[in-house]
């Protein structure tokens, strides 16, 4: 009886609440048509502010039928997410889009990517419960089987993310590791690889149903558990492949140690012979290894990917003048280089940091070639290079915008245009390189017998020649040579020219 008495009074009710909420939404339109009478830029609402945001022009599917069976039996197909906490909306797509190419390069097929806008990284699943359940209805409608995050996730946040979500999550620091691990091919830089992402496991591991209960311990007296020396607590699973993977860490970083100990040794011996050394620094896929070939014709693999180049090529050059120098083509950079590969690959950047002088490649066609050049320069900070004196090399002039190549002209005082793939500006590369090398600081003029034809030849090799004429008596030389040439050269010195 009571409750069909209420009945009715619940429909006036409900009635009543329905001419409310029209009153309201009439209001609404009104106040949005006066809004955008004075209207001041783009506005987002809430919902608008917070929504996850497509990035377009991401997708690397294939129109090709057969080429996309043939490639979806070997490709994971993942879609990327970004958080966007600071700068432009065009910085968080740039960022998006450099993550794209990082997962092409690890032979990912891309299939959508969204940006969520928020101050800071969710602590529990990076993007926060409700975006992640949006997430997780993406993945279903792409068909994706991974999922790419664009920063580094803590333990925490890949264990949460992947609960809902219910595919495999990759942080970007795991994309790299794994781009390196494809790449490496000396033995030196499969350790280091190794070694990087060892480091980056080790607090990211799992434990499964029994793989996380206690081994039996060494123990008590009494008849419970397996018997004697079996009781007590012993360590879990997880814990025995702690242990495991740092006594692996401790034995790469011995073999890392025994490699560096030969290059140290190549490196002192072009220090004793005062042959001066250029390192090639940049950004990954700014054109490094194809300006190394330019400058020496070294043949070295040019490949447009990221991260084409893990071990260090060294060939000898020569200035226009004449002078031998070494020229090291090293590992590329990127924004947010993991700081497990930056320590790994400490002994391999050395390069950079005993060079004297570096040549710093950008990339003159990037949407964002500043980035890259404040990227590369925290990463030789890191190194301990900061003091070497730099020549900011901008590259692919071919493909640039002018406008962007004069910004950068502007702003980097010590800098050249160049192309490594047509030659533009190369011989004005080499003449700066060759006004830049540290000079013999002892210049003298010597009458070398006929005799002294070695002595001859580590003039030419250690020191400038400045003039050589060929008399009866011998060579006579005007050269700058470093002051321990110039010890032994001072016996055949006919006049001090200067010191």
């Amino acid at each position: 009886m009571t409750l069909s008495s209420s009945l009715p009074q619940n429909g006036q009710r409900i009635a009543k609440t329905n001419r409310r909420a029209d009153a309201l939404m009439e209001e609404d339109v009104a106040l949005s048509h006066t809004l955008d009478e004075n209207r001041d830029g783009d506005q987002f609402d809430r919902s608008e502010r917070a929504a996850l945001r497509r990035v377009a022009g991401l997708s690397t599917e294939l129109e090709d039928v057969t080429e996309v069976e043939y490639r979806q039996l070997r490709l994971e197909r993942v879609v990327l997410i970004g958080v966007w906490t600071s700068g432009t909306a065009q910085d968080a797509d740039n960022s998006l889009a450099e993550l794209a190419a990082l997962a092409e390069t690890a032979g990912a097929l891309v299939l959508d990517g969204v940006i969520q806008r928020r101050d800071k990284p969710d602590a529990a699943t990076y993007i926060g419960s409700g975006k992640a359940e949006e997430l997780r209805d993406i993945v279903l409608e792409t068909g994706a089987d991974t999922v790419v995050c664009d920063g580094e996730l803590t333990p925490g946040q890949l264990i949460h993310l992947e609960d809902v979500v219910k595919v495999k999550v990759v942080d970007r620091t795991a994309l790299i590791l794994d781009i390196f691990a494809q790449h490496a091919k000396s033995r030196e830089g499969k350790a280091q690889v190794a070694l990087a992402q060892m480091q980056y496991m080790l607090p990211r591991l799992r434990g499964w149903g029994q793989s996380l209960s206690r081994q039996m311990g060494g123990g008590g007296s009494g008849s419970a558990g397996g018997g004697m020396a079996t009781r007590g607590p012993g360590e879990t699973k997880i814990e025995t492949d702690r242990r495991r993977i740092r006594e692996k860490m401790a034995k790469m970083r011995r073999e890392i140690a025994d490699m560096k100990t030969g290059r140290d040794v190549q490196r002192q011996d072009r220090r004793r012979n005062k042959v001066p050394s250029v390192a090639i620094a940049g950004y990954t896929n700014a054109g490094k290894s194809s300006l190394l070939n330019r400058l020496t014709g070294a043949g070295v693999l040019v490949e447009n990917a990221l991260f084409a180049t893990l071990d260090p090529t060294i060939r000898k050059a020569e200035t226009p003048s004449g002078r031998a120098y070494t020229l090291a083509d090293t590992v590329g950079f990127v924004r947010h280089l993991p700081h497990h590969l930056v320590e790994a690959f400490r002994s391999t950047m050395e390069e950079v940091g005993d060079s004297d002088l570096i040549l710093h490649v950008v990339d003159g066609s990037h949407p964002a070639p500043e980035e890259q050049l404040a990227a590369v320069r925290e990463v030789v900070r890191d190194v301990g290079a900061a003091d070497v004196p730099e020549i900011v090399v901008i590259n692919k002039a071919d493909a640039a915008d002018p406008l962007v190549l004069q910004r950068l002209l502007r702003t980097e005082k010590h800098a050249l245009v160049v192309s490594a793939r047509t030659g533009q500006g190369v011989d004005e590369l080499r003449e700066l390189i060759d006004d830049e090398l540290p000079r013999p600081s002892v210049e003298l003029e010597v009458l070398l017998p006929y005799t002294e034809g070695k002595l001859v030849s580590r003039v030419h090799s250690q020191g400038e020649v400045l003039s050589e004429e060929h008399t009866e008596h011998g060579t006579l030389l005007k050269a700058r040579v470093h002051e321990e040439l110039a010890a032994e050269l001072r016996t055949f010195q006919m006049s001090t020219a200067g010191q």
